[in-house]
């Protein structure tokens, strides 16, 4: 509640939970303070089926919810064995002492059912209470870990299980996320919407989610023939939206580039002056990159630029170091030097100074040396600099996916 740590629960509990087709009706984010937590919790519990919680599990004095919610249930907490083995364990694995107070995160409420951590020492807890007043169906509370890096895989292997079989839904769940790039949320609903309204008009659910440099097309059905009728659909805006389209579902840019390359058995390397190792980053990211991803240089200054890529002074003289000849010698010199199929190449302004009339804050070009030769795209992004450097990225990257699909020009 301090503005210190994004809460990027809401979203991701709120996205896994609709991808599977249950819908949340409520978020609330609380301070760490007993009466407060209590009231949340049996607030939740008056008006939902299923109430999940986030945080305060760990060892520390302010982690309060176990034992609140334990009095708030009016259970007793009682030490786990397997837990505290398991506890044990963690530490031992990382040759660590451990602390006396995280014996305290063994201590489980009656009647909880244990959700093991594979990645931390906190377990999750999923508690069965009866049905709440005029419901047929039993309730759960579902306590979790903090940490994203346990709690996502929680809440995929355990968590979405138990709640399907807990709460079943009543008809076929569909759901496809269609993944765009290089246009505005407006003009993707421009393209698809009239042609989609016959889907729309028979149930299918259509939504877009516009996100830096993207935007997701959200095609859903609760029909029997579900799957056929969002297959359909797909079509529809496959034909639509042609070359934007450049993935499905949780697929990301960089991946769908990596498998490509992957496919076709060529590399790749980056030349990166203003994006400061982004687009580097963004492929490392990727399980497997090392079999497609060579390296790269950040020619921050010019004179690695010259020394690294050999792009020639008088280039840089004569051009300036953001421009069309200095990015196509960085892409050319990158392609030598690593000894890759494709080389990207930035230069630009990120800003908030530094800007002239013939090239203002954002400007940036791109170039792209490939087998065919090479060539370089101006772009204009006058954002702040983390902006700036998301999507010239997702430019670049871009770039070359159109280069390995033939769409390239």
């Amino acid at each position: 509640m301090l503005g210190r740590v994004l809460n990027s629960h809401q979203q991701w509990i709120c996205r896994q939970m609709a991808d599977h087709g249950y819908t949340v009706d409520r978020q609330v984010g609380i301070s760490d303070d007993g009466p407060v937590i209590q009231g949340a919790v049996r607030e939740g519990l008056s008006r939902a089926d299923l109430v999940i919680t986030t945080g305060g599990l760990g060892p520390t004095s302010d982690d309060l919810t176990r034992d609140l919610i334990a009095q708030l249930l009016g259970r007793k907490l009682r030490e786990d064995e397997a837990v505290l083995r398991n506890i044990e364990s963690f530490f031992q694995s990382r040759s660590r002492p451990m602390p006396p107070s995280t014996r305290v995160q063994a201590m489980v409420p009656e009647g909880a059912v244990v959700l093991a951590n594979a990645h931390g020492t906190a377990p999750g807890l999923a508690i069965r209470l009866d049905p709440r007043p005029g419901a047929r169906i039993p309730q759960w509370l579902i306590l979790l870990p903090g940490p994203p890096r346990e709690l996502h895989p929680m809440f995929r292997q355990q968590v979405l299980p138990l709640v399907e079989q807990e709460y079943p839904r009543e008809t076929p769940f569909v759901c496809r996320t269609l993944k765009t790039t290089g246009l505005g949320e407006s003009v993707v609903e421009e393209r698809i919407a009239a042609p989609l309204k016959p889907w729309v008009d028979g149930g299918m659910e259509l939504g877009y989610c516009a996100r830096t440099g993207e935007v997701d097309v959200r095609l859903v059905s609760r029909h029997p023939e579900g799957v056929a009728l969002v297959a359909a659909a797909e079509k529809v805006c496959r034909g639509l939206l042609e070359k934007h389209l450049y993935g499905v579902d949780d697929e990301t840019l960089e991946g769908t580039i990596l498998r490509l390359l992957s496919s076709m058995g060529r590399t790749v390397g980056v030349a990166e002056s203003c994006t400061g190792g982004f687009i580097a980053n963004r492929i490392t990211n990727v399980p497997g990159a090392s079999r497609v991803f060579r390296g790269g240089v950040l020619a921050y200054d010019n004179e690695i630029k010259e020394r690294l890529l050999n792009v020639p002074g008088d280039t840089l003289r004569a051009h300036g170091a953001v421009s069309e000849p200095t990015a196509r010698a960085m892409a050319e010199g990158a392609r030598r030097l690593l000894g890759v199929d494709y080389a990207i190449s930035v230069t630009g302004i990120a800003g908030p100074t530094g800007g002239t009339p013939e090239k203002p804050v954002g400007t940036v070009f791109i170039g792209l040396a490939a087998p065919e030769g090479t060539r370089v795209v101006r772009q204009i992004n006058p954002f702040d600099r983390e902006t700036f450097k998301f999507i010239t990225s997702q430019q670049s990257l871009n770039l070359l996916r159109r280069e390995l699909v033939g769409e390239g020009g």
